[in-house]
């Protein structure tokens, strides 16, 4: 039980409980017999140097009170800092002790020297301590994609996908096991995991890879030629808009492990994969007789082993493009687009494409994925008006991966003022960022002709960003995020005739006065091709700068007239080239203005020999129908937005 304190009396502290508790003072009471430090200033100093009876109503001294078990102590039973001392060391009573003053100081540097509060340690009272031994088992999740061969192994999806891995490659006779000898170079090998998904984002499959590392390969004795060539973007959408206007259906295959169907004209050796070591050679190494994922020369093997099967089927290898095959054959006409091992197929005879495909089956282990709907990243979606080719998965996964999916749009994606400059900002201290997202927006160029001036711009910083320039790269990113369903529109009702816009920015560039040439080619009503490119030299007049746009668009059309002839087939009409400046459109067929144009390269003029000859026509348009304009310097939210629609993006919500 507790009492307050009294203000004048010392009576009604006498208490036979071995602790108060104070509560108005805010601290733990004082054991019995020590008096509050509120009372030390009313005790005579002299007995100090005396025992004296202490200022209680009981005379008699109180024995000490039993102490409790230590399961029934009180929380009132801690040690405090009392700011008296004890001068008995051996004290009977708590009545009996003789109260000393202490120097003022903080409570907080005063600790008593002896207290009657009995602990669990003096007692000999110990409690065992009780260490617990947990364990944590984290489940590896088969939506995350393992990055060493023994993750992978205790999930059984990935277990079985590297085990269907290890049967191809030994059902394929990659290689045979020979002894190693410190003569032959040893190249290692690793896994590697992909989790395939749809272009909704669902997984497909759970795919597992065997890939050597080629870095340890040496030239000129484990490899020779490394270059393959892969299906341009161009003719793809040449190829898709063809299809699309005469009604042909587009399939697309994909080769099992297309890689292993390389034979290896060198001796190349390699170690045994992780995990799956042969236990009666555990020292043998793989002697490689067919090529694998990872060799430097890898993809060129098996482009010459799938080149040679088509050529012996029958089809003739394009000059234009040489991953375009084009087989044509008593009215039967197909198309075979080739990116290492992605196969698009079309022809006029749905009976001849089932053929071939099973013909091709039988000779490679290969995938009918149906129906062309997801190719290199690109969607192709029915439309009302034909198909629609999007990236918006790739740009989807761009703006999480930069955190600006919450991002507000804009309208355009280059503001109009100020001007871009080199030396504008303050550099950043780590360009990676900036350069991984502008050559991701290079990428997405391949439907997006939109942000081609933008992404051409940004590009020309990548060896010294700055600041204003990430700024820039952000805005292209909340453009973006505002036109997810953006496309390039490929009509069905599409002429085959073939032309082109033209234009030219005459000294745009602040920092060195270049100029920027674009050109947008058509076939019909769809756009196949697109640039927009910095000028090397620094042209002395617009009409130069248009001049030389249009050379290097007439260069354009004169290779897509060669795919065309490829393909088999004939233009109706002279290709067109489209041109705002009148000098530029006179200077292509006029040499009057010889004098002017002196220090012009003799290349640029070829462009005469092809109007002259009446293979290409220049002609004039107006400013406000050149559709090239928006790929040759920022615009206005209004007029971008009309160049945008007659350019030929559409949106895939309008379907």
């Amino acid at each position: 039980m507790s009492h307050s304190p009294p203000s004048s009396t010392f009576e009604s502290w006498s208490s036979p409980s071995l602790t108060i508790v104070c509560p108005d003072l805010g601290r733990p009471a004082l054991p019995t017999g020590v008096p509050p430090p509120e009372l030390l200033p009313y005790l005579d100093s002299s007995a100090s140097q005396q025992a004296a009876a202490p200022p209680f109503s009981s005379s008699a001294a109180a024995p000490l009170p039993e102490v409790p078990s230590p399961a029934a102590v009180s929380p009132e039973f801690v040690a405090t800092d009392l700011p008296v001392s004890l001068s008995s060391s051996t004290v009977s009573s708590p009545m009996q002790a003789t109260l000393h003053p202490l120097p003022k100081c903080s409570q907080q540097q005063l600790a008593p020297t002896v207290h009657p509060m009995i602990t669990r340690s003096k007692s000999n009272i110990h409690k065992p301590l009780q260490k617990l031994n947990l364990h944590t088992h984290l489940h590896q999740s088969a939506e995350v994609e393992p990055t060493t061969a023994v993750q992978a192994l205790k999930d059984p999806q990935w277990r079985q996908a590297m085990l269907e891995e290890c049967n191809a490659l030994i059902k394929n006779g990659t290689w045979e096991l020979v002894r190693s000898t410190p003569s032959i170079n040893v190249i290692g090998c690793k896994w590697i995991f992909r989790i395939k998904r749809n272009s909704d984002g669902t997984v497909d499959r759970y795919k597992a890879r065997l890939v050597a590392k080629g870095f340890n390969q040496r030239p000129g004795v484990d490899y020779f030629e490394t270059f393959s060539p892969v299906i341009k973007p161009t003719t793809v959408r040449l190829v898709l808009s063809i299809a699309t206007s005469q009604g042909w259906s587009l399939r697309q295959l994909d080769v099992n492990n297309a890689f292993l169907q390389g034979h290896l004209s060198e001796e190349v050796y390699m170690a045994q994969p992780p995990g799956f070591l042969d236990s009666d050679h555990p020292t043998h190494v793989c002697k490689l007789n067919k090529a694998i994922y990872g060799l430097k020369q890898a993809p060129r093997a098996w482009y010459h082993e799938l080149r040679q099967f088509l050529i012996v089927y029958g089809f003739k290898n394009s000059y234009a493009d040489t991953s375009l095959f084009v087989f044509q054959t008593g009215g039967i006409l197909l198309y075979l687009l080739i990116y290492v091992d992605d196969i698009i197929l079309t022809g006029n005879s749905a009976t001849h494409v089932n053929q071939f495909v099973d013909t091709l089956a039988q000779k490679f282990s290969l995938k009918d994925l149906g129906p062309l709907s997801y190719f290199l990243g690109v969607e192709v979606v029915p439309h009302k008006q034909g198909i629609l080719l999007s990236q918006r998965r790739y740009i989807m996964d761009l703006l999480t991966r930069t955190k600006m999916t919450e991002a507000k749009p804009v309208q355009t994606p280059l503001p109009t003022s100020p001007p871009i400059s080199l030396h504008s900002g303050t550099p950043l201290s780590d360009p990676t960022t900036y350069r991984t997202v502008v050559g991701s927006l290079q990428y997405l160029s391949l439907t997006r002709p939109d942000i081609s001036y933008a992404v051409n711009k940004l590009s020309q910083f990548m060896h010294q960003p700055s600041s204003d320039h990430w700024e820039l790269v952000k805005r292209v990113l909340r453009y973006l995020g505002g036109t997810l369903n953006d496309g390039i529109l490929i009509h069905r009702d599409s002429p085959i005739t073939l032309h082109a816009f033209s234009d030219a920015d005459w000294a745009g560039n602040k920092d060195d006065y270049s100029s920027t040439g674009a050109y947008i080619v058509y076939l019909g009503r769809n756009p196949i091709s697109w640039s927009s490119k910095k000028q090397h030299t620094i042209a002395r007049s617009s009409t130069e700068a248009e001049y030389r746009t249009v050379a290097s668009t007439a260069a354009e059309l004169n290779w897509v007239c060669f795919l065309l002839t490829d393909l088999g087939l004939t233009l109706p009409t002279v290709p067109t080239i489209y041109c705002d400046n009148v000098g530029a459109t006179q200077l292509c067929s006029n040499p009057i203005f010889h004098s002017r144009m002196k220090h012009v390269a003799i290349d640029f003029h070829f462009i005469r020999d092809q109007v002259q000859s009446g293979s290409l026509r220049v002609t004039h348009v107006s400013s406000k129908d050149q559709l090239a304009d928006a790929l040759t310097k920022p615009l206005p939210r209004a007029a971008f937005q009309n160049l945008k629609c007659k350019i030929g993006l559409s949106n895939r919500d309008l379907s």
